[in-house]
């Protein structure tokens, strides 16, 4: 039908299936190569919801939340994507680059899930609405659609939307453009314009679906979705024996039908299947369809509620999910934070899949296995302390890809007291803070929020860190003003990481922190690579030491010592964000600093867990004024949101070992030529501008290893290629 025809309606959109209808033709085939968020799709999805405003049609987005319904096996799809990802470098290392760009392209490498929050930030952006459900975004959509308020008018998303009753279903926008050639300054460009008339969608309509099929029963459809295989459970085992050609949906039906009309006749038929005997797969049947019917879903006056509450049965957590204060649904559905933690909590379960590279380093394996687990412990004590006692006494089981047999198993008891009571010193008001930044010469006391920089700085001076001591009383008002909230999130947040003290003094290593800040100044990008930076060497993981021996794209050309130093230099640099046009990565690749950034992401997901969980205990404790709707400003405001990709750290490696290929790799010409080449290599960035970026960032970071002396290893290895490197930038 006509686009045209939806002008004026509110469309209620399932996030991932519109992220996953948009990364087939879109997605940026070297982006499972760098990491990190997509260069172009942010400025895809922009251009798109602003066609769609233009048409008179008012998108809400719906995330899912929790985790529920069947379990997907995360570790075998994680290894297979890695997998293909591998032989796509080893294709691309015999010069067979077109061929390992497809290769890239089909990966799988990123899965819509994983582009959730780079989706929100885009929608916040955009002036866009929209809601993460409890748990499933496909009921919180039913319910929109079925409430008589009518808060949507039709629903985008796949036909298991029928499920949960909804009638219609968008599964397709045909958003139509055409090319046009402009001149500019007497230069032709193109361009592209968006064409409603020619713009479509196609819906399904449940009825019909029904009458096709031969007007079966409404719970036979239902059934028939469900053993298909969905979301919500597995696909029946049996199924692709029965049929020598590939399966239709009225092979199932016929399946139901033909077998006493009900699922649990047809699991009696085959319960002698062994995979029927290993899924359980009755007993997941009765569950998917208990979830069904008594789903939990979020109101719009922020009340979270059982579907058909009055018939769900005592034990509706079990089929659905464990159940956390709605106070947390709601912060969860305004994006204020996210499910990752939550999940931990409700599942018991960590599970940590395959990273893109493969994580195949001894060194990666212990960073997830050992060095991470007490962070991701602090995280979910921190969360657990401030809910139901139920969950101070959950056990957690941590699982890892590589190591089938390993449960990390702990209990949340054995943890306790959190750091939470320790952290409550932190109230600072406002004005405390304004009267900190004017005594500094700030002049714009808005660019305080999320700044790591400033909350190091402010605490330098003992007498201010002194004055910073103070517990909110009883009747005192909540934190009200964004600036007052992120700069107590954050100092609660340097203290859960040993930057400052119970008497919020900085430590030894807040001092280091403080010298490496001192270099950069408040650049918000840099300053959280400074303190990721800072973080891999209390790690240990910052060195120029070969960590993936068997992975291409090291430093190859020069003498040892050159490879050594520019090894080092790039994985500082890898830490910083590449400038670049809103278009997908053309240029060099490097399967061994995907590696490296392997590692530095998932030290960045950790450490934005904990300020997540310092957020959200300040809320629960009743310490921060709930009345408000800044929750994305919030959100935005503080460190570590997104992941930076590894190009910056390819662009730096490129340039300093193609110098290494001439006469005299010192001189002023040589290097401006080089610059000029790599330019041409990664036309699409800003290379001189970024590589001035990785410099300062190396002279952050070095001030900062300088600076700790004997705390930093290596010292002698920093110092000679400084040295190196003054001679080459």
């Amino acid at each position: 039908m006509p686009l045209a025809s939806l002008k004026n309606s509110v469309i209620g959109i399932d996030a991932i299936y519109y992220l996953e209808r948009l990364l087939l033709p879109s997605k940026e085939p070297l982006l499972s190569a760098i990491g990190g968020s997509p260069l172009a799709l942010g400025a895809t999805i922009a251009r798109e919801l602003e066609d769609l405003k233009s048409a008179g049609i008012k998108p809400h987005f719906v995330f899912n939340g929790l985790d529920y319904g069947a379990k997907e096996d995360i570790f075998t799809k994680s290894i297979i994507a890695s997998e293909a990802n591998a032989g796509a470098f080893k294709i691309y290392e015999e010069d067979r680059a077109t061929e390992a760009i497809t290769i890239f392209k089909k990966s799988g490498i990123p899965d819509a899930a994983s582009l959730a929050d780079f989706l929100k930030k885009v929608l916040y952006n955009c002036q866009i609405e929209f809601t993460v459900a409890p748990f499933s975004a496909l009921a919180q959509l039913a319910y929109y659609d079925k409430d008589s308020r009518q808060f949507i008018d039709a629903i985008y998303g796949p036909s298991e939307a029928f499920l949960y009753g909804v009638d219609k279903v968008i599964t397709e926008l045909e958003i139509k453009y055409v090319s046009l050639e402009i001149s500019e300054g007497g230069i032709a460009k193109k361009h592209t314009k968006f064409v409603l008339e020619e713009s479509r969608f196609s819906w399904i309509d449940r009825r019909i679906c029904i009458e096709d099929l031969g007007h079966i029963p409404v719970q036979t459809f239902i059934d028939a979705c469900l053993i298909a295989g969905s979301r919500l459970l597995s696909r029946f085992p049996p199924l692709p024996a029965l049929h020598t050609k590939r399966y239709t949906f009225q092979d199932v039906v016929n399946l139901i039908t033909n077998t006493g009309r009900s699922v649990a006749s047809v699991c009696a038929q085959y319960q002698d299947d062994p995979l029927m005997k290993e899924l359980d797969y009755l007993d997941s049947y009765k569950k998917a369809a208990v979830d069904v019917k008594h789903h939990v879903i979020i109101t719009t006056d922020g009340n979270v509620e059982t579907l058909d509450a009055k018939h769900a049965p005592s034990d509706v957590h079990d089929c659905i999910g464990q159940r956390l204060p709605e106070e947390l649904d709601m912060y969860l559905s305004r994006g204020l934070i996210r499910s990752r933690v939550l999940t931990w909590l409700t599942t018991g379960k960590i599970l940590i899949p395959a990273p893109w590279e493969g994580g195949n380093s001894i060194e990666f394996q212990n960073l997830m296995k050992v060095q991470l687990d007490s962070w991701r412990r602090q995280a979910l004590c921190l969360l657990a302390d401030s809910v139901h006692r139920y969950y101070q006494r959950k056990e957690v089981t941590t699982k890892v890809w590589f190591d089938s047999q390993y449960e990390g198993k702990f209990n949340i008891k054995d943890l306790l007291p959190s750091p939470r009571d320790k952290l409550h010193s932190w109230c600072v008001r406002e004005d405390l803070i304004l009267e900190r930044q004017l005594r500094l010469g700030a002049t714009e006391p808005e660019t305080f929020p999320g700044s790591l920089y400033k909350s190091v700085r402010y605490l330098k001076d003992s007498s201010f860190a002194s004055r910073t001591i103070s517990v909110k009383r009883t009747g005192e008002d909540p934190l009200q003003s964004t600036v007052e909230i992120t700069a107590n999130v954050i100092w609660r947040f340097l203290q859960l990481r040993g930057y400052v003290d119970e008497n919020h003094q900085l430590t030894t290593w807040g001092s280091i922190l403080y010298e490496t800040f001192s270099a950069l100044g408040p650049e918000r990008d840099l300053e959280e690579a400074a303190f990721l930076a800072i973080e891999l060497l209390r790690l240990n993981l910052l060195n120029p030491h070969t960590m993936f021996l068997e992975y291409s794209g090291a430093p190859s050309r020069g003498t040892e010592t050159d490879r050594r130093n520019c090894m080092l230099v790039s994985r500082v640099a890898s830490l910083g964000k590449l400038r670049h046009q809103p278009v997908g990565y053309t240029g060099p690749l490097s399967r061994h600093l995907l590696a490296y950034q392997s590692m530095t992401s998932a030290v960045h997901a950790s450490l934005r867990d904990l300020i997540e969980m310092s957020l959200a205990t300040m809320f629960l404790d009743g310490m921060v004024d709930r009345e408000r709707e800044d929750w994305m400003d919030l959100s935005l405001g503080l460190p570590f949101y997104n992941a930076n990709s590894c190009a910056l750290g390819i662009a730096t490696k490129t340039y300093l070992d193609e110098l290494c290929t001439m006469d005299d790799p010192t001189s002023i010409e040589v290097r401006d030529t080089m610059k000029g080449k790599c330019q041409i290599w990664l036309k699409f960035s800003d290379f001189t501008g970024s590589l001035d970026d990785a410099f300062k960032l190396w002279d952050s970071v070095y001030k900062g290893v300088t600076f700790a002396k004997g705390m930093v290893n290596d010292q002698n290895v920093w110092k000679e290629v400084d040295v190196w490197l003054s001679q080459r930038r």
